[in-house]
């Protein structure tokens, strides 16, 4: 896949993020000197062309005061794990859910749902709510607790040769 200089310069100006101002896509537009609708007509083809695959916020919930982070695993039938899924996605606290294969038999799981508290007691209690959603159609359960925030980056340019 290529991308052209313009889109190059986009992918520049976005790789850090976007600025933390009320119209951000206007204030990189600005910065290109290029229209806000152009930078967004470019972002949605860069995306349909595989080349960036989502724009998404990605907050440090340690700073935001949310220390306990469970990642929580669930085995679901297959044939509600879609429908279920889009459910616990759906919940305030659960920042990310998604279905992976599971690998059996050592584990079980197909679908993980990140969880975020303030201590285990409400990440504990948070999990109690999302198993009440799932209700019959979940055989078992577990909880990953994060030890440390991981550098999380989005696209990233080599600079050009020459």
């Amino acid at each position: 896949m290529s991308i052209d200089a313009t889109d190059r310069r986009i992918i520049a100006a976005t790789q850090g993020g976007l600025p933390l101002v009320p119209r951000p896509y206007a204030a990189v537009a600005q910065q290109l000197d290029i229209a806000e609708s152009d930078l967004c007509d470019r972002l949605r083809a860069m995306q349909d062309r595989g080349i960036i695959r989502r724009i998404a916020v990605a907050p440090n919930h340690y700073k935001l005061g949310m220390t306990a982070n469970g990642m929580s695993v669930w085995d679901v039938e297959d044939d509600q794990v879609a429908r279920l899924g889009q459910m616990v996605g759906d919940l305030e606290f659960v920042s990310h859910c998604y279905e992976r294969p599971r690998a059996l038999p050592d584990w079980p799981y197909n679908l993980f749902a990140m969880l975020h508290g303030s201590s285990r007691d409400e990440v504990e209690a948070l999990r109690v709510q999302v198993a009440e959603i799932l209700g019959d159609a979940c055989r078992g359960n577990d909880i990953l607790y994060s030890t440390r925030i991981l550098k999380k980056t989005g696209l990233r340019l080599r600079p050009e040769k020459g």
